[in-house]
């Protein structure tokens, strides 16, 4: 055979092993993603059975008129009427790739075209029990609420305690940080929701709401195997403190995602009082965080704007006018730098006012992303206020997230950062 036929015999041997190479390796890779996408849905939600103590009711939408529902599985709907009365309907509906619309018409609710009797209703996935509202899976049930003048309805996610955090935790901590740090962030989340819902859901319909404002909940999205270990290896763990009547309970364990430097002080930001809460030094977040987050460049907001704001949140402030003046009249001092806690406000009308300086701050910056925390100064900046100088993401009471993180890379346990962050707490087991 010539040197040129070896050639193309080779050539000809290249191209069909190269062809096979890339099917292999397209069919592997369609592999990985059918698997993964199956593996989203495979683990079934556990704690179904559990007490309904244990359950909570996560505000996810309110006040809207139509969202899009889906479950791979079959699903009930309950109608909820007065008293212990309660009927079932199966809804006959069987896994589906197709959204299904839940509407209010007529001041009843529609769910895939059929209306159901009644201002309350559950509606039930059968295993694993997880189902898809607007796009994102959650676990458990679905409570849809119709409020009081009918135009609208609430949607309240069901789930127990357990996978609830399971949705939480990767949410609010990367879950590739060190396992030592998600459980610390476990334990703290499991207490803060149980503390919420024992406090204020027994007032309302839901006991904590999907957003920052209590604590940070993405559902089956949030979830990985760091996390649901992290869950698993605290599972019924929750702090407890000593109350002034001598009881032991759990507390608000409040967190946030960079201190600055130090914690503060609980009464000076919610206005409560706990012994676990009373702040401390926090030596490792500075050398977690991003600098952007641990040093904040400066906010400017149009004065006119600030007193709009300050105005349409608290209406009492309105007798003072334009605000003409923003000072701290008391702040927490650590040395390196100090956190304001009180601020006084004048107005136009020559009259003051006071509020606390984590108010002012979510009163003008909702998103809190801008004016990042009360660890920073004040200043007039022509036609505007400046918030600069600032150090810190969040309120700072309560656990350090970044500061945790330091803690668990020098080799602490979850319980050693409990117990740095919430002096004077203890561990339990509740279940």
């Amino acid at each position: 055979m010539s040197h040129l036929a070896v050639f193309k015999s080779i050539a000809n041997r290249s191209k069909f092993l190269s062809k096979i190479f890339f099917l292999l390796i397209v069919g592997f890779f369609l592999a990985i993603q059918h698997g993964c996408e199956r593996r989203e849905l495979v683990r079934i939600t556990p704690q179904m059975d559990t007490m309904q103590s244990y359950w909570v009711r996560v505000l996810l939408f309110s006040n809207v008129k139509d969202c899009t529902f889906k479950t791979n599985s079959r699903f009930n709907v309950t109608n909820m009427e007065a008293g212990s009365a309660v009927s079932t309907i199966d809804t006959g509906i069987a896994a589906s790739d197709d959204s299904t619309k839940i509407a209010l018409s007529a001041g009843s609710i529609q769910i895939a075209g059929r209306s159901f009797a009644g201002n309350k209703l559950i509606v039930y996935p059968s295993e694993p029990h997880v189902f898809s509202l607007n796009g994102n899976d959650y676990r458990g049930k679905l409570e849809l609420i119709i409020s009081s003048d009918g135009n609208s309805f609430d949607v309240i996610n069901h789930v127990p305690l357990e996978p609830y955090l399971a949705g939480v935790i990767g949410a609010e901590m990367p879950d590739y940080w060190e396992p030592e740090a998600l459980k610390a962030q476990a334990i703290a989340a499991r207490t803060y929701c149980l503390y919420i819902k024992n406090r204020f859901g027994i007032k309302r319909n839901w006991d904590v709401a999907k957003t920052q404002s209590n604590q940070v909940y993405l559902g089956v999205k949030a979830e990985s195997a760091p996390v649901w270990n992290a869950v698993n290896d605290t599972y019924g763990q929750v702090l407890t403190c000593k109350y002034p009547d001598g009881t032991e309970d759990i507390f608000p364990t409040y967190y946030s995602s960079v201190c600055g430097g130090h914690t503060e002080n609980s009464k000076n930001v919610f206005g409560d009082s706990f012994e676990p809460l009373a702040g401390v030094a926090c030596p490792y977040c500075k050398d977690v965080a991003r600098i952007t987050l641990f040093f904040w460049p400066m906010a400017q907001f149009d004065k006119n704007i600030v007193t709009k704001r300050l105005l349409d949140k608290y209406p009492q402030l309105k007798q003072l006018g334009e605000i003409t003046d923003i000072l701290p009249e008391e702040q927490s001092d650590y040395g390196t730098f100090s956190r304001m806690t009180k601020i006084k406000l004048t107005g136009s009308t020559g009259k003051s006012d006071f509020l606390r300086a984590e108010d002012l701050r979510l009163s003008i910056d909702s998103t809190g992303k801008l004016i990042q925390s009360t660890a920073c100064r004040i200043a007039k900046w022509d036609n505007k206020w400046a918030f600069l100088a600032g150090r810190g993401w969040g309120h700072g009471v309560g656990l350090c997230q970044c500061g945790a993180e330091g803690f668990a890379r020098q080799g602490k346990k979850a319980e050693q950062i409990l117990v740095h962050y919430y002096p004077g707490s203890n561990i339990r087991k509740i279940y």
